[in-house]
């Protein structure tokens, strides 16, 4: 693996797939990887893969740190969609865990913002939540 980011959504991903609260609100098949607007709601759409490389770790270990950007949207109720930014911040409290070829270090806080569609016919909310650790990985 050259670029640890995929490794970092797919780890998000399945821990936010393993809570019942994140699951309860939204369904697994609409958290995923897709640009833009989501077709089905509410959505958790993943976006903004960011790596900055920070070097040789040592024993074939390599360093950088990972961001993304999770998109929450739901249908007219914003306090929907606040209730599926509380689930998911609440799932990734201590950050995803590490995978076989993937360790997630120094998870930093999420951030999440909230703003209204800016089709409002449309009448969607949407949260975009900002996610960010250490990775350190094998290629």
């Amino acid at each position: 693996m050259i670029d640890p980011t995929e490794a970092f959504q797919t780890a998000v991903r399945s821990t936010l797939i393993a809570s019942p609260d994140v699951v309860a609100l939204v369904q697994p098949e609409n958290i995923r990887e897709l640009p833009g607007r989501p077709e089905n709601f509410p959505s958790i759409l993943f976006g903004n893969q960011k790596l900055e490389f920070l070097g040789y770790s040592g024993n074939g270990w390599r360093s950088g740190r990972v961001s993304l950007v999770l998109h929450i949207w739901a249908l007219e109720n914003a306090q929907i969609a606040r209730q599926i930014g509380g689930a998911v911040l609440h799932a990734l409290e201590t950050g995803p865990a590490d995978t076989e070829d993937t360790m997630f270090l120094d998870w930093q806080r999420p951030t999440l913002a909230w703003m209204r569609d800016p089709k409002p016919e449309l009448v969607a909310t949407h949260g975009a939540m900002a996610l960010e650790c250490v990775a350190m990985w094998r290629p």
